[in-house]
This record gives structure tokens, C-alpha cells and sequence, in this order.
């Protein structure tokens, strides 16, 4: 340990690397140091042990170094470039050089630090496109770059989560003074006891069907950055494969509870919908709060700490972030106002752009129909299958297929707690009689969100959003005359719990 200090002081000099550097910056957190050259960024472990990482022989280090080049390639393999040895000695080391390694280092490209999205953010720079391309981008890698954990393995079980959960509470206990704080503190962990045990059942399933994987693990707006144009997914758990073998819900569950905590609760609502779109995991969302109060309960962990360490201004500027982290945490357990909403429109009558707003505001998981039809078909939401009109996904069964999967979808997230709103065309009266069902059968309020619009502005959008193809709908101007043809009117009943889109729009 003596001799890393030394160490980190020497290599500042450039003379220390094969490459042109600048004399480094250096970069200290409680883990690691890291070197900031010019082109090129060193991490250098600490040879610690702190129980949840062990750092604290150069085997151990060289292994971490290695996991977390291994696993931030996945999402940054233009940056994570490899390990390389420290040779020579504290007093005189050479980064790369020839002879025996006495330390090592991750060799990543370096980035501006003030391009992470976190510092983005304070400045007033996040902006709707960043939130699309952070959904778009982890779903892809949830689905296509995350090995799945061993059905009999111990990573994901309920008992193993429980642990994390239950230290926080622990962790924080001692940093809080008034009898307010505490007894906030003590309501949050009878919750998490209480969701914990009714959702073992749900979590022990997930990890059998494959939901627990190798993720990220500590997913939020500091480890994201916007590079060049382009997102920047960094700093994967490396040192504890228990905090990165997880289901996706809790990786998604960081995510969405920074947005919350930052106060961009449109923006949350717009990322977990997009998630969701590209992934189908709705039957996930039963865990979803659970995993934020625990995500928020881990931010107000480090916050208490950090108070420890503190005194004055700064002891109560950190003080109050654990109450504020303690509030969030506290709303998050209070159930939501949940309704059922579906919507009636003919093709381009401006559903999707409608309900992609009412989904952010006041907030609901929408489910697309254009979307489900061709997951349940394994096509991707954007394939375009050339069907005609009664032809392959559109035949009467398949259509039928696809209201019915609305229809299960919509109940399980009402079930779970979550306001749903459906984005089909609803033309035919079977079909919303099957959505208002399943309302009814829940005691929940039901209304039918009316899109009515001239024919020949259809035809215009309709024209124009083929030419994009940027859209999940296939519906061309045959299809469009054909829903004119065929389109069922909404009945006296209807029209009462029905709401024209010139009032929500």
C-alpha cells in the first residue's frame, strides 16, 4: 500500500508512457486511481479488501483489471482497449515496459469528463433524443450481450437479493439523528420486507426463465456519456459478480430511479416505455418498484456515509440528499391511480404520437398493437412482412391472437399496479368490448380515447410515414379504405366514457 502513492506520483510524468502524454491528471475514487494522459486513461486498482471487492494482491488485481476490460467491451469496446503491465519499479515504473510486472493497468481511450450525462444534465443538455438512444441501446444489450445465469446457479436468487436490500437499512441506521428520519428509515425496510417476501415467488421464476443475467449493475446518468454523437455505456461491477448478476428489472430500475431523482419523471416514464417496447418484458414490471426503492435506498447509502466524513455546510447539504433519496424512496411504495385506456382511430389518425405523450404525462405503460402483433410473430418491431389485407400477420386469427394478448398484457400491469393505455385501431366493437372487460372485471376506470380525423389527412400521413419507415405500422392506403369500409362506429354506451383527442392531444 505504501508504495502506490509513490507510484501514482511518477506516473504523471510523461516519460512513463510509450506515447505522447501530457504530465497526467490523476483521478482518485475510493477503488482506484486513474490517469488521464491525453488520448489515453490508466485505472489502477487499490490493493484493498473491503469485503465486498478484493483488490488486495496482484493476482486479484490482475484478474479485475481483466474482468473489466471483458465486460465493458460488450458496451464500449471502443474505449476499454486492454491491460497493460507496470514494470520497472514504484520509484522509476514504465507503463508497458519490458521485464516483470509489479502492477497493472486498464488501458482505455480517453473522453472529455464533462461529456458523462450526469454533468450533461446539470447543465441543462439532456435532451428527449439521449433518453431514446439509453432505452434503444439497453435493450440490445439486455437481450443480445448479457449471458443468462445458470438455472441452478446462486446469482439472482431471492435470498441472495434480499442481502444487498437488507444492509442499506443497516448502513444508513447510524447517520440518522431526528426520530422523523428514523422512523421513515424503519416504514421503508417493513415495506422491502413485506414486497420481498410476496415477490420471491415472481423473482425465483424469473431466474428459471432466464431474466437474471450478466448485466451492467450500476447503470445511471454518471456511468452514460454522449461522445461524438453517440451514447457511451461505461463502467460495468467488475468486482463483485454478485451486484452485476441480476435480473434486467433491477438494472433498468437504477436507470429509471435517477431520472425520478433528478426530476425529469416525464423522461422516466418515456425510457422504461421504450425499454419495454424493444424488450416485451411486462411481466418483469411486478418487480420494477421494488427494485427502485432499493436503488434509491443504495444512492441514500452513499450519501449517508458521505456524511460521515463530513462537517458544516457539507455535512447537511449530504444530509439532506438522504432525505430527499429517503422521499423518492417512500413515493415509490405508494400505490399509483390506475386506469385503463384504449384508443379508436383509423391508421395515421395520430395514436402512437397521442399516447407517446400521455405515457410520459401523467404517465402510463403503453402497449402498441402494431408492436405485439409481430413480437408474438418473432419479428422485430420495424420488419415489414408485405401482408395484404386478411394475408399471413393480419389473417381473422391472428388479429384475434393479437387483441387477446392486449387484452392479458393490459390486465397483468393492472394487476401489478401500473396505468395502462392500449394504442391499437379498436374499429371493431368486439375488441373494446374485450379491453372494457377486463376494466370491469377490476373495478378501474375505462375510457376509450377518440381519434377522429379527415380521410384525406390520413392519407397524407399515411403516405409520408411509409416513405420514412420509421414506424411498426404496416397499414397502407388499401388497408386505410378497408378500416373505413369495415370500421364499427363507437355505440351511445361507448361515447359516454369516450374522450375526443382534441382534449388530451
Amino acid at each position: 500500500m505504501s508504495d502506490l502513492p509513490e507510484l501514482i506520483s511518477k506516473l504523471r510524468d510523461p516519460a512513463c508512457y510509450g506515447h505522447a502524454a501530457e504530465r497526467a491528471r490523476v483521478i482518485e475514487t475510493h477503488i482506484s486511481w486513474i490517469l488521464l494522459t491525453g488520448d489515453y486513461a490508466y485505472k489502477i486498482k487499490k490493493p484493498l479488501d473491503l469485503g465486498f471487492l478484493d483488490f488486495s494482491t496482484l493476482d486479484k488485481r490482475l484478474y479485475a483489471c481483466q474482468e473489466e476490460v471483458r465486460l465493458n467491451r460488450r458496451l464500449a469496446p471502443e474505449v476499454y482497449l486492454d491491460v497493460v503491465p507496470i514494470t520497472g519499479t514504484p520509484e522509476a515504473p514504465r507503463v508497458k515496459g519490458s521485464g516483470e510486472a509489479f502492477e497493472y493497468a486498464v488501458r482505455m481511450r480517453q473522453f472529455p469528463a464533462e461529456a458523462t450525462l450526469d454533468r450533461l444534465e446539470a447543465e441543462g443538455g439532456l435532451r428527449e433524443q439521449h433518453i431514446e438512444r439509453i432505452a434503444a441501446t439497453l435493450a440490445r444489450f439486455h437481450l443480445e450481450n448479457c449471458a443468462v445465469a445458470p438455472a441452478n446457479g446462486p446469482w439472482g436468487s431471492a435470498e441472495l437479493l434480499w442481502k444487498p436490500v437488507a444492509q442499506n437499512f443497516v448502513q444508513i441506521a447510524p447517520y440518522l439523528e431526528s426520530p422523523g428520519d428514523r422512523a421513515l428509515l424503519d416504514t421503508l425496510h417493513r415495506w422491502s420486507e413485506r414486497e420481498h417476501a410476496r415477490l420471491a415467488p415472481l423473482m425465483a421464476a424469473r431466474k428459471q426463465n432466464g431474466f437474471v443475467r450478466e448485466c451492467h449493475g450500476d447503470l445511471h446518468l454518471g456511468n452514460l456519456a454522449w461522445v461524438d454523437g453517440e451514447l457511451l455505456v461505461f463502467d460495468c461491477i467488475e468486482f463483485n459478480p454478485e451486484l452485476r448478476w441480476i435480473d434486467v428489472q433491477s438494472e433498468i430500475a437504477f436507470c429509471y430511479m435517477d431520472l425520478l431523482q433528478r426530476g425529469h419523471e416525464e423522461w422516466a416514464w418515456l425510457f422504461l416505455n421504450l425499454w419495454l417496447d424493444e424488450t416485451g418484458d411486462y411481466a418483469g414490471l411486478a418487480l420494477l418498484r421494488y427494485y427502485a426503492v432499493y436503488r434509491a435506498m443504495v444512492r441514500a447509502k452513499v450519501a449517508a456515509i458521505r456524511c460521515g466524513q463530513l462537517q458544516g455546510a457539507e455535512r447537511e447539504a449530504a444530509l439532506s440528499e438522504v432525505r430527499a433519496l429517503l422521499d423518492l424512496a417512500l413515493r415509490l411504495t405508494e400505490p399509483m391511480r390506475i386506469s385503463l385506456n384504449i384508443t379508436h382511430g383509423l391508421s395515421g389518425s395520430g395514436k402512437s404520437t397521442a399516447t407517446r405523450k400521455l405515457m410520459q404525462k401523467p404517465g402510463a405503460i403503453r402497449i402498441r398493437s402494431d408492436i405485439e402483433r409481430k413480437r408474438m410473430a418473432g419479428l422485430d418491431a420495424l420488419a415489414r412482412t408485405h401482408s395484404g389485407i386478411g394475408e399471413n400477420l393480419y389473417v381473422a386469427d391472428a388479429t384475434r391472437q393479437t387483441y387477446a394478448r392486449l387484452a392479458e398484457l393490459a390486465g397483468s400491469l393492472l394487476d401489478a399496479g401500473w396505468p395502462v393505455v392500449v394504442d391499437a385501431t379498436f374499429l371493431a366493437r368486439w375488441q373494446r368490448d374485450l379491453l372494457r372487460a377486463v376494466a370491469k372485471a377490476r373495478n378501474i376506470e375505462f375510457r376509450i380515447l377518440d381519434f377522429p380525423v379527415p380521410v384525406e389527412i390520413l392519407k397524407a400521413r399515411i403516405t409520408q410515414r411509409a416513405r420514412e419507415g420509421r414506424d411498426a405500422s404496416e397499414a397502407d392506403l388499401a388497408v386505410l379504405q378497408h378500416q373505413i369500409n369495415s370500421e364499427e362506429p363507437l355505440d351511445e354506451g361507448e361515447l359516454r366514457v369516450s374522450l375526443n383527442s382534441d382534449s388530451f392531444a
